[in-house]
């Protein structure tokens, strides 16, 4: 296939796009670099290489040396001129090549075709007759713009005359050589090179209502027809010198009589010369569009493992948002399928905190902001730490604070816990440095005692405590002291006196409990070393 491409190595240089675009079926994992000449002379080319795929410039350059020995018997001096495949994070590669070889054959025979005795000079053709030689023949000018489109294209397109002095990114989508940008620049320089151009359709669409209140015509109106699928346009680009502009001599890539309909054209709009309408008669598959359908297929299974990522992605925030307002092990049973009204519990003994933010009066923070961010940051601490205690947070009801241990997961420790996580809030509190800049305190009240739990609402559910125990355990907050933690004589009765150091209150009246011995929680005799540390590092 090597040799067949030309009798010089010039000329396989210039046709190695083309013998990959043949290979491509066989091959169809390959992804297959772009080459193209950019000077000739009599002693070597400057070549250019593209590629998606790092380091293969060495064994691209032995490839070279070893088709010119054994096929062209000539000897190469390779150079690199210029390469950007050392550019960070750069995905492409591109190198320029000097090949120097002996190609005074090669420029001999170019100066022979070119010499003004070698052939018979022939008169001037109009434009308009190569346009209708062929009709799918698209003319641009150095600024990438359309200044002549044949009579079957412009058809094709919607009989419009916008078509004209339109960019021609705007009218085609260049499909074939792959890994280019579609300039005037590489087109020259790949004018040896097959190309493949699919035609963007016009939006223009027939107004439905007014065709209805139309009669009916038998004949179709070929004017302006198009149909559904698109066209894909194969051939070549050659510059004409006396017109400095390039024209896209093409032809309609077409399998079967039964595709001509769904692209709105017919059989007699087709290039008179060649094998177009021979091809479509007798039903030949066209590789490219086989190609085209599977590179779209392609594209949609990227598109969707795409979507299959975003939907993890999405399901996983989903989850983070539903536990933030559900116990995780309560979630899981309603997915299960459980109803909602089993997950209502009774408990035998649990442990309530209530924390609330003092000296946070609204009037003395200046922004609305400041007041945002101030309470996010504190209640963004409280959240970093429950995890940490097995303490699950009820809820945020303006400067107050709910949170529990033993529902809905069971623990004999929760009266622990949840004193453990009183002492760390506390703590942090007091190094915590808000946008503000005002320095807070926080009081924490505690009781332990029976509850019910479950979930409430349909719309925006919640995982609800009810009980005596909750309304106690709020009374322990509001009757508290700033900086202290209040607890009740219950949870007092639940505390190892040997861990946590307890102080009496007193007697204090108690809303809708009457008097009651309360008491003051200090601090966990055995941890006041590494708690300290703690602080230290959580700071830094």
């Amino acid at each position: 296939m090597i040799k067949a491409t030309g009798r010089y190595f010039c000329e396989f240089l210039q046709c190695v796009d083309n013998i990959h675009m043949q290979m491509r079926f066989t091959y169809p994992k390959m992804k297959s670099p772009s080459m193209y000449i950019t000077h000739v002379d009599p002693h070597g080319v400057v070549l250019i290489y593209r590629s998606t795929r790092q380091g293969f410039t060495q064994y691209f350059m032995g490839q070279l040396f070893q088709i010119a020995k054994d096929l062209y018997e000539t000897t190469l001096d390779i150079r690199v001129l210029e390469s950007s495949n050392n550019n960070p994070g750069s995905r492409n590669v591109m190198v320029k090549f000097r090949i120097d070889f002996d190609n005074r054959d090669y420029i001999a025979k170019t100066r022979r075709m070119n010499a003004p005795n070698s052939r018979k000079e022939l008169s001037p053709v109009p434009c308009n007759l190569l346009l209708e030689l062929f009709p799918f023949g698209v003319v641009i000018n150095e600024k990438m713009r359309i200044i002549g489109v044949g009579e079957k294209l412009l058809q094709s397109w919607g009989g419009s005359s916008s078509i004209l002095n339109t960019h021609v990114d705007e009218i085609f989508k260049l499909r074939r050589p792959k890994g280019i940008s579609f300039t005037w620049r590489n087109v020259n320089y790949l004018h040896s090179v097959m190309f493949e151009l699919e035609l963007v359709r016009s939006n223009e669409i027939i107004n439905v209502e007014n065709v209805i209140d139309k009669p009916r015509n038998t004949q179709l109106d070929r004017k302006g027809s198009q149909g559904g699928r698109s066209i894909l346009l194969k051939g070549q680009m050659r510059y004409i010198h006396d017109i400095k502009a390039i024209v896209f001599l093409c032809s309609p890539l077409i399998n079967s009589l039964e595709e001509l309909p769904s692209m709105g054209l017919y059989l007699n709009d087709l290039n008179p010369h060649g094998m177009s309408r021979e091809m479509v008669l007798a039903g030949w598959q066209h590789c490219e569009r086989l190609e085209m359908m599977f590179e779209r297929a392609e594209q949609r299974s990227e598109e969707l493992e795409m979507s299959y990522k975003l939907l993890d992605q999405w399901k996983n925030k989903s989850d983070e948002l539903l536990y933030s307002m559900i116990p995780q092990t309560v979630a899981d049973r309603l997915r299960a399928g459980s109803n909602p009204m089993s997950t209502c519990e009774s408990f035998e003994s649990i442990t309530v905190l209530f924390c609330e933010l003092c000296d946070f009066n609204y009037s003395t923070i200046e922004g609305v902001m400041d007041i945002v961010s101030s309470m996010n940051a504190v209640f963004s601490l409280f959240d970093s730490l429950m995890d940490k205690f097995n303490v699950y947070k009820v809820e945020t009801v303006g400067r107050v604070y709910m949170a529990a241990s033993g529902a809905p997961d069971r623990t004999k420790h929760h009266a622990r816990n949840i004193a453990d996580v009183s002492l760390q809030l506390i703590n942090r509190v007091r190094f915590l440095k808000l946008p503000s800049g005002l320095d807070i305190q926080i009081r924490i009240g505690i009781h332990s005692g029976p509850a019910v739990a479950g979930i409430v609402g349909l719309k925006v559910p919640r995982y609800c405590f009810f009980g005596d125990t909750v309304n106690t355990a709020s009374r322990m907050q509001t009757t508290g002291i700033p900086g202290k933690i209040h607890i009740s004589p219950d949870t007092r009765a639940l505390l190892p006196s040997d861990l946590y150091h307890i102080e009496p209150r007193g007697t204090l009246w108690v809303k809708g409990k009457g008097n009651m011995e309360t008491y003051f929680l200090n601090e966990k005799q055995e941890s006041r070393i590494s708690e300290n540390k703690n602080q230290s590092s959580i700071l830094t």
